[in-house]
């Protein structure tokens, strides 16, 4: 499993997900997607819900960072043990749960967490986190890899308009395992400022697989340009 990490350092992880009700959610579509961005030189994938896990294990012989997005609490990223165990049982290399400090469903620790998902399973552990001390306690709870992923998205955080690369900062200063760059990492710049920052690895989902927002963009700056003529 320390050749897999090896695999992604200083390189691009692609997150293939669409929406629930959005046209793309489909897992073979899905598989297609992670076939496509391998070709375009990714290093790993990640994945989310377990029959796009297996599909796309199936078919891209990559690094695969697994999830699981279910319920409507505040911890809903590979809420509790059974679907963190399940992520690894659909072909997950790595398991991404939600690192931060919230209750989790189940009741367990993090920590309880993190040693029943490496003592039961092979899979590394990725811990989605929000703040500094979030990823501090995540490494110290044991996780392999500890990814900004949540930052702007809980209660206590301040979402900008692009990756918190001082976070990524912090993180890889403070911690003695690999820090993920994730969020908002919308151009090819930001993914490299994230690297240079201290990332290990670089994860991008939205500017790269999810047609409608990019479409969006597109939209949006060709609406405010024909409005300027």
């Amino acid at each position: 499993m320390n050749a897999l990490v090896d695999q992604l350092r200083d390189r691009l992880v692609v997150s293939c997900q669409a929406y629930p009700g959005e046209p793309m959610r489909d897992p073979d579509t899905m598989r297609r997607v992670a076939l496509a961005t391998a070709r375009g030189g990714a290093a790993g994938i990640r994945a989310q819900g377990l029959a796009d896990i297996a599909a796309i294990r199936a078919a891209v012989d990559l690094p695969l960072i697994g999830l699981w997005k279910d319920g409507d609490d505040d911890v809903f990223i590979t809420p509790t043990l059974e679907h963190a165990l399940a992520v690894a049982d659909a072909g997950a290399h790595v398991v991404a749960l939600d690192g931060t400090s919230r209750p989790r469903p189940d009741g367990r620790t993090l920590a309880d967490t993190i040693a029943a998902a490496h003592e039961r399973t092979g899979a590394l552990v990725m811990a989605d986190c929000s703040t500094l001390d979030e990823g501090i306690a995540a490494a110290a709870a044991g996780a392999d890899l500890v990814g900004t992923t949540l930052a702007g998205y809980t209660a206590y955080t301040t979402k900008g308009d692009g990756p918190d690369l001082d976070l990524v900062a912090r993180l890889a200063a403070a911690v003695d395992v690999p820090v993920v760059a994730e969020g908002r990492i919308h151009t090819p710049e930001q993914a490299a400022q994230a690297l240079r920052a201290g990332a290990w690895t670089v994860v991008v989902g939205t500017a790269i697989t999810h047609p409608s927002t990019i479409t969006g963009w597109f939209a949006a700056a060709v609406q405010e340009a024909a409005s300027c003529r």
